[in-house]
């Protein structure tokens, strides 16, 4: 996939939350991804959404942090911001607990591109680590063309 965009002359940048920068942290494991991987935000809490990523406040007031607009919005603030052909925003609940009454599992994805925005939403059974794992399996994926995004 690394091969692929850095073929294109394409470059992808994140907005993470849930994943805490482990999406970014698995795209730069590759060998060339420097000159894919233009940065990536780690927003884990609520204000930081809106103040790195550009997610309008009123949605997060009105909606709590784990929405698929938010992720939307996330994928198109870190495309933006960091100035990349792609952007991937993940937002979710990693658990144990539920959050703002979304059960753990709970993921939304965004990937925003040359065309626009699109999102997915995945449940993952499972405990923390395999929440993380599966959300960031998913956006490579997204990224790839694989996923479950139209």
């Amino acid at each position: 996939m690394i091969a692929g965009l850095r073929d294109r002359h394409e470059t992808v940048a994140t907005a993470e939350s849930l994943t805490a920068g482990l999406l970014t942290a698995v795209l730069t494991t590759v060998p060339g991804s420097s000159a894919v991987v233009r940065g990536g935000f780690v927003v884990y809490a609520t204000d930081l959404k809106w103040g790195l990523a550009g997610v309008d406040p009123d949605l997060l007031a009105a909606r709590g942090a784990v929405d698929p607009d938010v992720a939307g919005q996330l994928a198109a603030g870190a495309r933006d911001r960091c100035a990349a052909t792609w952007g991937i925003g993940l937002t979710g609940v990693a658990g144990p607990d539920p959050q703002d009454g979304v059960a753990p599992g709970t993921v939304h994805l965004g990937l925003a591109g040359p065309t626009g925005v699109n999102v997915a939403t995945i449940t993952v059974a499972g405990d923390r680590h395999e929440v993380r794992a599966a959300s960031v399996r998913e956006a490579v994926d997204l990224l790839s063309g694989r996923g479950t995004a139209p």
